[in-house]
């Protein structure tokens, strides 16, 4: 009586979604690794303007052609787009790009989508080079931070973390300030 009472709840307790499905347990993520890359740097959606912050994107390589001039939300919907298998969804009409034309990405590509990451001027003190980062901006005309550029890129050292739902990154040291 006492195994069928366990099996019952553990039973109940997988419909309900309060046990993991052995059939759906993912693989353990990958610890998190360093890395160079280039890195778009923005400025941030209106709403944050105002408190003095950057946007610093890593856009996966195979869509960047796409992405160049674009805002961050164009971008992630290109992304987006490119990645879906149902195409015909209302973010991917009127994009002004043929994402039937784009290469799918790699398996083993990094990012597997554009990541962003939001930079106070606080975090000024954590972050090695983010002080040269905002110089550079506060030199330049505001507009030409507002379309993604090649102009506007950084090299950076980061953390990937990577998981079996999503990856992130995060900035740990500005080694060039943003390449001309």
């Amino acid at each position: 009586m006492k195994a069928t009472r366990a099996a019952l709840v553990c039973g109940l307790l997988a419909l309900w979604g309060a046990a993991p499905n052995p059939r759906q347990v993912s693989a353990p993520a990958a610890p998190a690794a360093e890395r160079e890359e280039l890195l778009f740097v923005l400025n941030p959606a209106p709403a944050r303007r105002l408190q003095r912050a950057v946007d610093v994107l890593w856009i996966p390589g195979p869509v960047q052609p796409y992405c160049l001039g674009r805002t961050r939300e164009e971008c992630a919907a290109i992304d987006y787009c490119i990645r879906t298998t149902d195409r015909n969804v209302s973010q991917c009409r009127n994009l002004g790009v043929d994402v039937t034309r784009a290469p799918q990405y790699p398996s083993d590509l990094y990012p597997r989508r554009v990541l962003a990451v939001t930079y106070f001027r606080t975090s000024v003190s954590a972050i090695t080079g983010l002080g040269k980062l905002f110089g550079f901006i506060d030199g330049r005309p505001k507009a030409d931070f507002d379309r993604l550029s090649l102009r506007a890129r950084v090299k950076a050292r980061i953390r990937v973390k990577r998981s079996a739902d999503d990856d992130d990154f995060e900035v740990l040291e500005i080694l060039a300030a943003p390449l001309l």
